[in-house]
Order: C-alpha cells, then structure tokens, then sequence
C-alpha cells in the first residue's frame, strides 16, 4: 500500500506566489552577482544564465564548474533580499498545513538560511521538521535524481511512494515521478494538468488533494 506518509515542499515560487515579485528580485541579484563577482559582460548575462541552468539544473552548479566560486559566497549574495517587501505571513496556509497530519520537509535549491527566512515570514516554520538544501544535496541540485537521493537519506526515506513531492518546476517533478514520487505541480496559470503530477493553483487546494490520493490508497 502506497500510503502517504512524508511531504516535500520546494520553497520558492511554491509556498508562496509566484506573482510576489521574490524570485525576479533573487534574479536581479544573480544577476549582479554574474557582473560584479564573476565579471560576465551585462549583454551575455541572460545567455550564461539561461546555459548554465539547461546544462547543471542551477546557476550556481554552473558557476562552480567553469568558475569556481564559493557556493555560501555566492548564496549570501543572492539571497541579500528584504524578503518583507514582497512575501507577508500568510495564515490560511498555515491551516492548510495544520489540516495535514503528514510529516513535511523543505526540499529547496536555496541555502538553509533563506528557507529559514522565508518560513519565518510565512508563519510557518513550526509545521516543517526539516529543510534539505542546496548544500546538503552538494554537488548535485534538483532535478539531478542524485539530489533526490541524498534527500532520501537525509529524510529517512525507504520508500519514495510513500512520499509527495510538491514543486512549481516541471523539470523537478519529472524526476521526482520518475523516483516513484508523487507529484504535485504547483501552478496558477496553466489551466491543464501534466501526465506525471495533479496540478493546483495554490497550496489552499492541497489538503482535497491529498485527501483524494489517500482515498486512492485504501
């Protein structure tokens, strides 16, 4: 029996919307971080950017193999972000995860700091037991099946179909599903679901959701 037994929440442009203008900030600064820090002319930017994110899952991931840099250098950077200014606590998400009885744990391409940050703000942080990050999952990132696996480990995971794996990313999710997940694809434009994973505009829809699939289990 395929019970539901653990959550795994990605953290940005998923707990909260994807419209709150944070990650285009995170984005400016990963940018300025490719300018001032690495030197990469402003016109090439966006290319190197967008490279580095098809070939290594992250720009960072990217950095570290042609560059060199200091991935907690460059984290600091990028995450030096008054996240008040586009993120507010959001109460009627935690009832949502209240109604959830289920164990949840942050699996984020961020660093620990940032999720730790922006759950403060949420208002939510009591609900998650742990957060896996970037550096925890080093030298891999999402959507790398070996991100998943260390993951796995760091979670206690035996069983990936016991678990839900929650994500704006469809690039994430594929994996995921193809790890024995089940996925569900976070997205408030598309107005159809994906074959690997249940689409919700939002996390208030999670809790019919789940209920469904622990129904299906039964």
């Amino acid at each position: 029996m395929k019970t539901i037994l653990t959550l795994f929440f990605d953290l940005d442009d998923t707990l909260y919307r994807p419209d709150s203008g944070l990650w285009g900030a995170i984005r400016a600064r990963i940018d300025q971080y490719l300018l001032e820090k690495v030197g990469i002319p402003a016109d090439q930017i966006s290319h190197v950017r967008e490279s580095f994110f098809k070939s290594y899952g992250t720009t960072l991931r990217g950095l570290q193999t042609e560059y060199q840099v200091d991935s907690r250098d460059y984290l600091k950077f990028v995450h030096d972000i008054p996240l008040d200014r586009y993120i507010q606590p959001d109460q009627q998400l935690a009832e949502v995860l209240k109604r959830l009885p289920h164990r949840k744990v942050i699996f984020t391409n961020a660093d620990r700091g940032h999720a730790q940050r922006v759950l403060s703000i949420l208002g939510i942080p009591s609900f998650f037991d742990r957060i896996i990050d970037i550096l925890d999952i080093e030298p891999y990132c999402k959507p790398m099946p070996q991100a998943y696996q260390i993951a796995f480990e760091k979670a206690g995971i035996t069983s990936p179909t016991q678990c839900v794996m929650l994500d704006d990313s469809l690039l994430n999710l594929k994996t995921a599903a193809e790890l024995g997940m089940r996925c569900i694809w976070v997205n408030p434009e598309h107005q159809t679901n994906h074959s690997d994973c249940i689409r919700i505009r939002n996390l208030y829809e999670l809790p019919d959701v789940i209920s469904s699939l622990c129904k299906e289990d039964e």
